[in-house]
């Protein structure tokens, strides 16, 4: 049986790193902006559909021997600021067609973007290495407590995350009968697509 007591001081540590801008945040923000509301929903299932993968490894025992091996992380989080510069590209692209009238902005596989982003986001099993072998609790059975305090975290982060990106998609849906406007909504797309890769290689350097 699992531990149900440790879940409200668990949702409180959740809210304090889940709060404060971060890159999840950001990007959200980018793809409701850029792809608008319905993008943001596809791209926030993505998000916890990695955020699923990472939590199963953490229960399988697969995050230690990630842990223990720091290059593994670096790369994938290359991986993650390259596939940020690729998305920035193909955002920048979109603005450019829109100001050329070809009102099609960038689109699709929004679903896949954000199982991308979220897979090359090792801070992710970082953060459940971390934290949910501290709310263990009193549970006889401590893979099942893990595995359930994993899926309280993708839950939570998928709503408050696809609500932000559903209330930037309000922005898109408001501006993208004008050509300019949803050239300019791309462009703050694609600098935080950018921000977000700068961040990640600045934070692999000073490692």
């Amino acid at each position: 049986m699992v531990d149900p007591t440790v879940l409200p001081s668990y949702t409180a540590v959740i809210l304090l790193f889940l709060a404060p801008p971060g890159p999840d945040m950001a990007y959200m923000l980018a793809v409701g902006l850029e792809g608008g509301r319905l993008s943001a929903l596809r791209a926030i299932l993505g998000i916890g559909t990695g955020m699923s993968v990472y939590a199963a490894a953490v229960v399988a025992g697969m995050g230690e021997i990630a842990q223990s091996h720091p290059p593994v992380l670096d790369a994938v989080r290359i991986l993650g600021a390259a596939y940020l510069l690729w998305l920035a590209y193909v955002t920048m692209r979109s603005a450019r067609r829109a100001i050329d009238g070809h009102g099609d902005v960038t689109a699709g596989r929004w679903y896949l973007r954000g199982m991308l982003v979220s897979l090359t986001n090792p801070k992710i099993i970082l953060f459940y290495l971390a934290v949910l072998p501290q709310f263990t609790g009193n549970a006889e059975n401590a893979e099942l407590q893990m595995a359930v305090l994993g899926a309280v975290n993708v839950l939570m982060e998928v709503i408050l995350y696809g609500c932000i990106g559903v209330l930037s998609g309000f922005f898109h849906a408001r501006l993208t009968g004008s050509a300019k406007a949803t050239a300019v909504l791309n462009y703050i797309a694609c600098v935080v697509y950018v921000v977000l890769a700068a961040v990640i290689v600045f934070e692999i350097l000073l490692a």
